[in-house]
This record gives C-alpha cells, sequence and structure tokens, in this order.
C-alpha cells in the first residue's frame, strides 16, 4: 500500500507523516529524490515504518516515533553506530542494519513531537520457522551467546548511556500516585499500591543480586523471529542480519534472555501473543541455557536476575509505556493481563529452578 494513499493509523490523526519523513530525508542533504514511499509498519507498535525509495534505485528504511525523550533517541542512534564500528573485523560486523550518517554521526530528525531515523537496508537470507527443533535451539543459544560476548567487548570502548531501569522504574513509581494517569489506563486506585510493591521488589531484589555489578552490554530486548535473519544449515544455522533498535539499550545480557525463551517455546510464535513466565520453565529454554552456558558461561546471581529483567519488562514496557509500544487494542489486553496474571504468578515463580541447567 502506497503511503501516500493513506495515512499512518495512529491515534493522532493529523500528522502526515509521509511528508515529515520526505522533510526529514530534505533535512538529510543527500543528491537523491524520493520518488516512492510505502508503509511497511507492522501495526503492533505504535511506530510507523517506510520503505524510502529513491530516484537511483537504492532504499532506505525510515521510522517515525512520538515516543520518549528526543535526546534519549538521539543518543540511542549515537550508540548503536558505535556498537556497530566497534564490531567491525569480528563475524557479526555485518549483523547490524546500520544507521545512515550524517557527518559520520548517526542523523535524526526532530518536528514538534515526531523523531525520524533512516537505516540501510539490510538483506535478509532465511528466517527461523515458527517452531524450533532441538538443533536450531542449541543454535540459536551458541549465537546469541557469540553475539553477547563480541557486543561485551564492544560495550568496554562505548558510551555510557543516560537511560536505566533504575529511573524508569522510579518513574512510574511516581507517576503511580496520579489518579488520572491511572484513570486514563482503566486502572482501578488500588493498582497504585500493588505496582508501586513491584517497582520496590525490584530495586531491592537487584540491589540483592549484584546488579550494579553485572556487565553492561548493547541489548535489543525484543528477539521476534520476524526481527532477524539467519542462515540455515540443516538444524543449525548462524545469524546474519537484524533490524528494529526499537526497545535497544545498555544492561546486563540477561534483558534478552525473554525474548530468547519466546522464540524457542514449544508452541512457537503465535500471532496473537502474551507475555506470561511460562516460556522460562519450559524444556525447551533448559536446552537454550545449556548450551549458552557452554559458550559464554553465566554466574548463579546472572540466571537469578532473570526474573527480575523480566519484572523490569513487564513493568516498564507494558505498564508503564505500553500505549507507546502497542496500539490500543494490544495495549488494554496486555496491561489487564499483566495485572491479573504476569505479576501475580511471578511471586511464586521459583528461577531457582534454572540453575539445575547449568553445566
Amino acid at each position: 500500500m502506497s503511503a501516500e494513499e493513506r495515512s499512518s493509523q495512529l491515534e493522532d490523526a493529523s500528522v502526515d507523516l509521509p511528508a515529515l519523513v520526505r522533510r526529514a530525508f530534505t533535512a538529510l542533504g543527500r543528491s537523491e529524490r524520493v520518488t516512492e514511499l510505502v508503509e511497511v509498519s507492522a501495526f503492533v507498535s505504535t511506530n510507523s515504518v517506510f520503505r524510502v525509495i529513491l530516484d537511483n534505485g537504492r532504499e532506505l528504511i525510515a521510522k517515525a516515533s512520538s515516543y520518549g525523550s528526543y535526546v534519549h533517541f538521539r543518543q540511542d542512534h549515537k550508540l548503536i553506530v558505535q556498537w556497530i564500528r566497534l564490531m567491525g573485523g569480528t563475524r557479526f560486523s555485518r549483523f547490524l542494519a546500520p544507521i545512515v550518517l550524517q557527518d559520520h554521526e548517526a542523523f535524526t530528525y526532530r518536528e514538534g513531537w515526531w523523531f525520524v531515523v533512516f537505516y540501510k537496508k539490510a538483506p535478509f537470507y532465511d528466517f527461523l520457522p515458527k517452531q524450533l527443533n532441538e538443533g536450531q535451539i542449541r543454535a540459536l543459544a551458541r549465537e546469541m551467546a557469540r553475539f553477547h560476548a563480541t557486543s561485551a567487548q564492544a560495550a568496554k570502548r562505548m558510551n555510557r548511556s543516560w537511560k536505566s531501569v533504575g529511573s524508569d522504574v522510579a518513574t512510574l513509581y511516581d507517576v503511580l500516585g496520579n489518579r488520572s494517569w491511572r484513570q486514563d489506563r482503566g486502572f482501578d486506585d488500588s493498582v497504585e499500591v500493588t505496582l508501586r510493591k513491584q517497582c520496590e521488589t525490584f530495586l531491592n531484589n537487584a540491589e540483592r543480586l549484584g546488579y550494579h555489578s553485572f556487565e553492561k552490554i548493547p541489548v535489543l530486548l525484543d528477539w521476534n523471529i520476524g526481527n532477524f535473519s539467519v542462515g540455515l544449515e540443516k538444524d543449525s544455522f548462524r545469524f546474519f542480519t537484524r533490524w528494529d533498535y526499537d526497545w535497544f539499550r545498555i544492561e546486563p545480557r540477561l534483558f534478552d534472555f525473554y525474548f530468547c525463551a519466546r522464540v524457542v517455546r514449544s508452541d512457537g510464535d503465535q500471532t496473537f501473543f502474551s507475555y506470561t513466565v511460562d516460556p522460562f520453565f519450559e524444556p525447551s529454554f533448559a536446552l537454550f541455557l545449556r548450551h549458552y552456558h557452554r559458550v559464554n558461561p553465566l554466574e548463579e546471581t546472572e540466571v537469578l536476575f532473570i526474573k527480575e529483567a523480566y519484572r523490569f519488562f513487564i513493568l516498564n514496557y507494558v505498564i508503564r509505556s505500553g500505549e507507546h509500544f502497542f496500539r490500543p487494542a494490544y495495549c488494554s489486553r496486555l496491561q489487564k493481563e499483566a495485572l491479573e496474571n504476569y505479576l501475580p504468578r511471578l511471586e511464586s515463580a521459583d528461577f531457582s529452578r534454572l540453575l539445575r541447567h547449568l553445566d
């Protein structure tokens, strides 16, 4: 569908996103001309994504976002450029989709509450099947372990990020006291006490497990099988390309593990999705964890912290910012499930059971 034939289906229908992307490209200052924009948004996220077709036949990908701070948006993309450069010469040197630069720095464009960034179009090879066999689970574990190890080396020379899990959780803790914020999301007043207790639990457990001493690396959190491609080799594979940086941050590697657990779960990728804790306790994740540990060993405290990384994901990306990451129909359902299922069940979930899977 041509982007000029329909504006993005966002709540703020007054914003002409194709025109915004065109103005951003003009500000980029390149000699090419945009001949066509084609919207390729997934319509799960609130971001809008476009194929930008240029008059020389080349294509870029544009992302338009209206969530959060422009300072964080700009800094995230600068850090990703650093990450890519520092992995040069490794087997992951071409894995991450490059960000379009201006004067050797990540180009980002701001107009009002909207931000735009351009990426070079990433080639893709094979995609993982919806249900992975045991060989593919072992391959995912090995590839993720190697990618994390390479990223850890890059992180030693990367700039620090201004975002932190502590500030995100503190922001949620404070805003829970705002009745209008709760009412806008359909939260009962009793939710304030429940969620503030969850925030305190996260902060206390993170400190007890040694969060501050954990190695911080660039993580992407969202490893849905539509976000990366691989080169399949019978029952094995190697990472080929990766795109989508919506949930990028600098944190312990454990923040990537929930979506790894979702990729390897027995029922496979689902069109109708939820964020239950169950994938962590399937035999498939035990297999993943065992083979990850053989390549890039995990400390016991790191494995126990997986529970808190999951708690943070629910608190931050579903409860605090869900309306910015998910379309309204998805957001309301996921927030309701978080309050009634995800967080209550987490209290009785025994993550020490995962330690038995470490050789």
